[in-house]
């Protein structure tokens, strides 16, 4: 078995997709016998200044040499070409999706990662991407196919766990960021006043502003009774707003792959989201899909499946279909650690 560095920038055990991704990554390929080095980066700044970048080459300098790195996405992008070249070490690309494809930032900066990461796909020993979407995605921006591994996240939970009746909620879980699309959620919600329903939105916060505008949104549509900001929830609250649930709905704008999406199908949950980046590949087929930045669609959508039982039902019997063929976090670390042999 081949020992390697594995770079993640700030806290791993922060709970967003990407995050649990690379911490139960490295939990599992250590739990396989690996002796995997945790390195821990500076939290991640899409343009960090000059003494950063040295104080984040020192640190990968410190493995030993010839030792494989795997390097985190936003890292991967945010790492001068020269920089990574300089490493002179087997580098794995763990990428979600492009940065520079984030919403909200400025576009100079935007083009710039974006140009990095493309100079820097070319530099990697292999890339390893979540999802068969990100994989299209990356050889669209010159990743050699032969170099180019899809490792899907895991899943641990229980398929098909006992639900809790709570009514006709509906639950959105996604980082309060612009990309998640909550904001057309909640217009969305707002068309349709006149059913019976509540609505969750849990996530933690990325962006003040973005929060601040939701609330606002939520308030001007008067909505306050109904739609809640449930902030970060500890994994057993989670997991029991998954379970009380009856429809889950992400208006998100572009997803890598969307592990609360697959989590919703782990729970018979079925889903309406859009078609955009990852999404319809996740949910093959267990949800109703509108257009990205479509509040009738999905209100549409959600109106179909609150009146519609058995539709409900023709999509949670799908969901819970689909679940059942979703890889346990011990099968992406296979994955891994074949591509780790490999080199």
């Amino acid at each position: 078995m081949r020992d390697c560095g594995f770079a993640i920038p700030g806290d791993h055990r922060q709970k967003t997709g990407g995050f649990i991704y690379e911490r139960r990554l490295l939990e599992e390929l250590q739990a396989q016998g690996r002796a995997v080095r945790h390195l821990r980066l500076p939290p991640f700044r899409p343009d960090p200044p000059a003494a950063e970048r040295r104080r984040i080459c020192g640190i990968l300098a410190g493995l030993p040499p010839g030792m494989p790195l795997i390097l985190d996405g936003l890292s991967f992008a945010a790492m001068a070409p020269g920089d990574l070249a300089a490493l002179g070490r087997p580098v794995i690309a763990m990428l979600h999706h492009p940065a520079g494809t984030e919403q909200g930032l400025p576009a100079p900066l935007a083009a710039r990662l974006l140009a990095q990461e493309r100079a820097n796909l070319a530099l990697a020993a292999h890339v390893v991407v979540t999802s068969p979407h990100s994989r299209d995605t990356y050889i669209g921006m010159g990743a050699d196919p032969a170099r180019l591994t899809v490792a899907l996240p895991g899943h641990d939970g229980p398929r098909g766990a006992p639900r809790e009746e709570a009514g006709p909620r509906i639950l959105s879980v996604g980082l309060l960021a612009r990309r998640k699309g909550h904001d057309v959620l909640i217009r969305a919600l707002a068309r349709i006043a006149d059913l019976d329903w509540t609505a969750r939105i849990v996530g933690k916060t990325h962006d003040p502003a973005v929060k601040a505008e939701l609330a606002a949104l939520i308030a001007a549509h008067d909505l306050q009774a109904r739609v809640t900001l449930a902030g970060e929830l500890s994994d057993a609250a989670l997991a029991r707003d998954y379970r009380r649930a009856r429809i889950f709905a992400l208006a998100t704008r572009h997803e890598g792959y969307g592990m609360a999406l697959a989590e919703a199908l782990c729970h018979g949950l079925p889903v309406v989201s859009c078609d955009a980046g990852a999404v319809p590949g996740t949910l093959a087929g267990a949800g109703l899909l509108a257009a990205p930045e479509d509040a009738a669609g999905i209100a549409g959508h959600l109106r179909r499946l609150l009146e519609d039982v058995p539709l409900r039902s023709a999509l949670s019997r799908r969901a819970e279909a689909e679940a059942r063929a979703l890889p346990r976090w011990r099968d992406t670390a296979a994955v891994m650690g074949g591509v780790l042999d490999r080199l």
